[in-house]
């Protein structure tokens, strides 16, 4: 007798016996960070459901700089603020700035480096001219440098983190077409008649999507760590939004980060977890994804 399987789970099935899915359940690294990652979206999702306190406005002075104990479980700040609140709501925002961040320098940066690699010429001369001026200057002088120019604020970070990570994405793209823009189905579809946007958006970029997905996965780590050095030296998000970066600079500008170490320990702490998480899941990702690699 011969058994059927149910048509709703052979869409999975067949996902998971794709060789880049059962490459990536091979990774250690890349199970590892997918885990953390969401265990880190999940904290900050839950946020408003879970939290014990207000993290702007619920403050109990009479338990300033209290220990970590069982009504709070990560202690207080300076302020009898509960810190397990305020690195919830922290993750909610270096989330957010990372995801906008990367999200704009992708857009912006494949966007270019399709058109540079493509068309060449003078606007690859013009992109590789900005590329190469932007890499000249350190990534976190030059977000200073934005955020400087437009304002300390959430928006500003996303926007100068953003612009940092452009380069990266322009050089990986404009690569990627110079690799494929000669490839024999490229030169197929373009002798039967196909005009530049269609080769373009139909052939070159779904070719090219797999090392950008990657890119984008450990580009959020790093903007994360950027965006918390921005908080850090008050120009990222202002009170009383909190931020992990902001946090730290709380704590070390209250004079408390020795005689209160949990100040500093539980916003540091996460901010290492989100950078490795997503840098853990990118080195699973490239693993899975890379037409050489396999097991």
């Amino acid at each position: 007798m011969t058994t059927t399987t149910p048509a709703s789970t052979q869409p999975w099935q067949r996902f998971l016996k794709q060789r880049s899915v059962q490459r990536f359940l091979q990774s250690t690294s890349g199970l590892i960070g997918l885990g953390l990652t969401l265990l880190i979206v999940l904290m900050a999702a839950l946020a408003p459901v879970l939290r014990p306190y207000d993290p702007a406005t619920d403050r109990n002075y009479a338990a300033r700089l209290q220990s970590p104990g069982a009504e709070y479980l990560f202690g207080t700040d300076g302020l009898g603020r509960d810190i397990l609140s305020q690195v919830w709501y922290g993750l909610q925002t270096s989330l957010l700035i990372g995801l906008v961040a990367v999200a704009i320098g992708m857009v912006l940066g494949v966007a270019l480096g399709l058109l540079a690699g493509y068309f060449r010429g003078r606007l690859e001369t013009v992109v590789g001219w900005l590329t190469d001026v932007m890499l000249a200057f350190p990534s976190i002088l030059l977000a200073i440098a934005i955020v400087t120019v437009t304002g300390p604020s959430v928006v500003s970070v996303m926007f100068a983190v953003g612009l940092v990570q452009l380069p990266k994405f322009i050089r990986l793209t404009r690569s990627m077409v110079l690799s494929l823009r000669e490839q024999e189905f490229v030169q197929t579809v373009r002798a039967f008649g196909a005009t530049p946007p269609r080769i373009i958006l139909r052939h070159i970029f779904p070719a090219s999507l797999a090392p950008i997905v990657v890119q984008a996965t450990l580009a959020i780590g790093t903007a994360t760590l950027e965006a918390a050095g921005l908080g850090f030296l008050g120009l990222g998000a202002q009170p009383p939004t909190p931020e992990l970066g902001t946090m730290l600079s709380d704590a070390f500008k209250g004079g408390y980060s020795l005689s209160s170490p949990w100040t500093i320990l539980f916003p540091g702490l996460f901010i290492t977890l989100t950078v490795l998480a997503f840098n853990l899941l990118g080195d699973g990702l490239r693993d899975a994804l890379d037409p050489k690699g396999g097991r």
